[in-house]
């Protein structure tokens, strides 16, 4: 799979490889992103965390060395976002299926927050207009499905 690309206010693509590259990648949470199959057109609008964020049970070794009395803490990790390739089911199995060279991962926009980025996501699907466009996306946050902007006639 091809790596992610940004694009600048000048339209020039960046290739991002690490957390890093990212624009306030201090700050950054995760990234609304739009997959697209170069030779349909046809694309994906999605969002995807930078880091997941698991609580584990704290081994009795641990809590005598550390003095707690917690039995559970969080461990942040780095996500799987450098391969990652969507969250839908007919999109992912049409690139395991083809070749991924024909399919452009970009990133639309950095967030800084976990709020800002699901706001980001709806915000990029209806600017696209997903549930009308030649898109993957089936619904907007499982409430919008394209059988219901259906008008009355």
């Amino acid at each position: 799979m091809n790596n992610w690309i940004i694009k600048s206010h000048s339209g020039l693509g960046k290739e991002i490889i690490s957390i890093d590259d990212l624009p306030n990648f201090e700050e950054a949470v995760g990234f609304v992103y739009k997959i697209t199959n170069i030779v349909t057109g046809r694309f994906y609008i999605g969002k995807k965390s930078l880091y997941s964020e698991r609580k584990t049970k704290i081994s009795n070794r641990e809590k005598t060395q550390t003095k707690t009395r917690k039995t559970f803490k969080r461990v942040v990790k780095e996500s799987n976002w450098k391969t990652y390739c969507g969250s839908c089911a007919e999109l992912t199995e049409e690139i395991a299926l083809t070749d991924s060279k024909f399919y452009q991962r970009e990133i639309l926009e950095v967030c800084c927050s976990k709020k800002y980025l699901g706001y980001c996501e709806i915000s990029h699907q209806f600017k696209n207009d997903v549930l009308t466009a030649n898109s993957y996306n089936g619904n907007i946050l499982g409430r919008y499905f394209p059988s219901d902007i259906e008008n009355c006639k």
